[in-house]
């Protein structure tokens, strides 16, 4: 061997050698051990925005151990490598073990890209104490997937520090083949090896040496391929096969095309929704105050809030012949508030939010027809949809939990039955003492059901939270944390429920 050769092949295992111990640095564990116990189901605020980590069984537990190296732990290196692990043994969830995350990352530069499961937080809200956004939530389980994101603002160079831009471009698919299964006992609808595609887009207008700032934001998503298993009148069950190619990922990219089974009328593919999304922040020395809002879609009527409506009549019922449209209300939307206090421990943050869904581009017929040409597309039916299990997970809302999920029926359908309502929730938590930190969550929503099933009346329902955190201070308990919960639901929406949750976990790095 020569030495040149001996020389350049010492390098490379070097190099090798040194990669591998970069892997290993900053590499993050932590374990927790739950267990819930209620009278009646859990209630809404133990059991929701937990990713999906949670169970409505009157007692249930879990033990929870995670391996995680995030791909920026080093902001100098212009490329890295993360990864996560998290694993779950539960029980009286809906699995008995539960891969929650499993997950490898590249970073270079700004961009990621990440394949596997992964929990990401939500956009523009406070995680805490935020009731959820509505279409990228933190309610379900994550969703295995293909995922390049620019995660964090970049500055555009050409806009003197004033605009800064990030986003997000996905492909997956959902993991609860066999809950639905079972769910349904195959006699109600339910879709099997369903894909989805998520994109988002964000911009802030704003230097960061400024107090005001704006952020302006679209979130969409789509549920497409698959097999979709509907039931007929006569109580049979019918299979639908979804286009799963390179045409049906285009067109989820891309919204076009139609489904499988619409024949007159034929919109996009697949179960299409999202958000625009937008919030005003001031910053100063002392306190940060967000304006923020969302305003959720399910098509392109509540998207855009303007459909055609110039239709001909007779033969030409189909065609379009004039230049008309029809203007769509705006009404259905969160409205929220985030104040930081950032010097003041016993109140660190409050948030205040309303949400109203109540419109979904009204209580109209959904297409134009050879006898009635006006063409109103109302009837929404948020979260739900009628060839897909409609914009859920595992049984949990995938985006605000509010929104009251399919895991609560208990007649075997995989549908949102409480989609029409309107909702208070209130948020706070602070520091009492020096380790001793608590959170506070209050919602109170009036339900209409869905325009479909309606209610016979406005149902109510009240759920609250009270929580503490205390992290010893004591020499050999660094990084260990006690966490008890109680929660209580008071409604006909929910029913009424009582519980109590306790969470020791220990996080450090390793």
């Amino acid at each position: 061997m020569s030495k040149k050769l001996y020389t350049l092949l010492i390098y490379i295992l070097s190099y090798i050698t040194a990669q591998a111990q970069n892997l290993t640095d900053s590499l993050n564990y932590h374990l927790d051990i739950q267990t819930s116990n209620a009278s009646g189901i859990t209630p809404l605020w133990l059991n929701a925005n937990k990713h999906g980590l949670s169970s409505l069984r009157t007692d249930n537990s879990y033990v929870r151990v995670a391996l995680e190296r995030t791909s920026a732990s080093d902001p100098n290196r212009k490329w890295e490598l993360g990864y996560g692990i998290d694993l779950v043994k539960a029980q009286h969830f809906t699995s008995d073990f539960i891969l929650q995350q499993a997950y490898i990352e590249g970073r270079w530069l700004k961009g990621t890209l990440t394949i596997g499961s992964k929990e990401y937080p939500m956009e523009l809200k406070n995680q805490r104490l935020s009731s959820g956004s509505q279409t990228f939530g933190i309610n379900a389980r994550p969703i295995p997937q293909v995922r390049i994101a620019l995660p964090e603002y970049w500055t555009l160079p050409f806009a003197k520090g004033w605009f800064q831009i990030k986003g997000s471009v996905s492909f997956g698919w959902l993991t609860d083949n066999s809950w639905q299964r079972d769910f349904t006992d195959c006699k109600s609808n339910y879709t099997q090896n369903t894909l989805m595609h998520t994109k988002a887009g964000y911009m802030r207008i704003g230097k960061d040496n400024r107090p005001l700032s704006v952020e302006l934001g679209l979130e969409m998503a789509v549920n497409f391929g698959g097999t979709s298993y509907k039931r007929n009148p006569d109580g049979s069950m019918i299979s639908f096969k979804n286009g799963s190619g390179i045409d049906s990922y285009w067109k989820a990219f891309i919204p076009g095309g139609s489904d499988v089974n619409e024949t007159d009328y034929r919109n996009v593919m697949g179960n299409q929704l999202g958000s625009w999304v937008m919030r005003i922040n001031y910053d100063t020395k002392n306190w940060t105050a967000r304006l923020y809002g969302e305003k959720f879609f399910e098509d392109h009527s509540s998207m855009f809030m303007l459909d055609y409506d110039g239709y001909g009549s007779g033969d030409q019922w189909d065609e379009r012949v004039k230049s008309r449209y029809y203007v769509y209300d705006l009404k259905d939307m969160m409205v929220g508030l985030e104040l930081n206090l950032k010097h003041f421990k016993p109140v660190r943050n409050i948030v205040l939010e309303y949400l109203y869904t109540k419109y979904q581009s009204g209580p109209l017929y959904h297409d134009h027809t050879p006898s009635i040409s006006d063409h109103v597309s109302g009837l929404d039916d948020f979260y739900n949809h009628s060839l897909f299990s409609g914009w859920q997970h595992w049984g949990q809302v995938i985006g605000n939990p509010l929104y009251r999920s399919p895991i609560y029926n208990t007649d075997g359908t995989i549908k949102v039955q409480d989609n029409r309502f309107v909702a208070w929730h209130a948020g706070i938590d602070g520091t009492i003492l020096s380790g001793l930190d608590y959170r506070v969550l209050a919602s109170i929503q009036q339900g209409l059901g869905t325009y479909s099933m309606p209610y016979v009346r406005p149902q109510y329902n009240r759920s609250y939270l009270l929580e503490v955190n205390y992290q010893p201070p004591f020499k050999g308990f660094k990084g260990w944390s006690i966490t008890a919960a109680y929660g209580w639901d008071r409604g006909a929406i929910l029913g009424n429920n009582r519980g109590v949750q306790f969470t020791i976990s220990k996080r450090g790095t390793l």
